[in-house]
């Protein structure tokens, strides 16, 4: 299936490793023209390599840190200077913290806020003028499969990210009729980084496979995939939904 991916401008962000990473190399062999970010400058550099050797010319790197307003702004900037208008978004960062309630102090949850929530929002503000005029976007935001079912001990992540859930659904029905797009992908407990340091602090995590109706892990490019076709020409009469990439694991429907 030809996806309609081909010259299109696509930015992931936070996209050094885990999911970000998987994203941005299955657009680009997909055809669209990549640009990653992440704080990691190392590992940035390492990915645009990896994506330089499957599609050469067609990935762009920038080093920002996604809680600051200015690399935000400067982000989109160099971005636009490099490859022209975006016309895929792509939201993401990185997991926040585990913990109980009484773990995270007043602060920690105005970090979180501006993480999880503030840059997605500050972004998309950025680019979707853009897509409007042009009478094409893509907006696709990752959360969590926590939004849905909350996930034991991520209390951070199972409150934070649902406001996602509101802005997506409220602001794919204002932009429709600009043939603009938002919709939101839900990992399920997925074989990255992230995941194997959860098992590393506590193993009991790796039970959680019993749970899952596939009994296994997903993989980044099961993942990759799902977040492609949402981003597609292809996908253009889907808006404003949260598809669960998870192997059954929520229970509701």
């Amino acid at each position: 299936m030809d996806l309609g991916l081909n010259d299109k401008v696509a930015l992931v962000l936070a996209s050094s490793k885990g999911l970000g990473k998987a994203v941005a190399l299955e657009l680009a062999r997909e055809g669209a023209r990549v640009i990653i970010c992440g704080t990691d400058a190392g590992a940035l550099k390492a990915t645009e390599a990896a994506i330089g050797a499957l599609a050469p010319g067609n990935v762009f790197s920038v080093v920002c840190d996604l809680t600051d307003e200015e690399q935000r702004k400067r982000l989109i900037d160099q971005s636009v200077a490099a490859f022209g208008p975006i016309d895929i978004l792509v939201t993401n960062t990185g997991g926040p913290p585990a913990g109980a309630f009484e773990a995270f102090s007043l602060d920690d949850w105005k970090h979180l806020y501006n993480l999880l929530f503030l840059s997605a929002v500050d972004v998309i503000r950025l680019v979707l003028p853009g897509m409007k005029e042009r009478g094409f976007g893509r907006i696709l935001t990752i959360t969590s499969v926590a939004v849905k079912q909350p996930a034991d001990n991520l209390i951070s992540s199972n409150a934070v990210r649902t406001s996602l859930l509101g802005l997506v659904k409220s602001l794919s029905n204002e932009v429709a009729p600009y043939g603009v797009t938002v919709n939101n992908l839900l990992p399920g407990y997925t074989s990255t980084n992230r995941l194997e340091d959860l098992i590393a602090k506590n193993p009991k995590v790796n039970e959680v496979k019993e749970t899952i109706p596939m009994k296994r892990f997903g993989t980044p490019e099961e993942f990759a995939s799902a977040a492609a076709f949402l981003v597609s020409a292809r996908a253009s009469y889907i808006t404003g939904q949260s598809l669960a990439v998870d192997g059954g694991w929520i229970k509701g429907h």
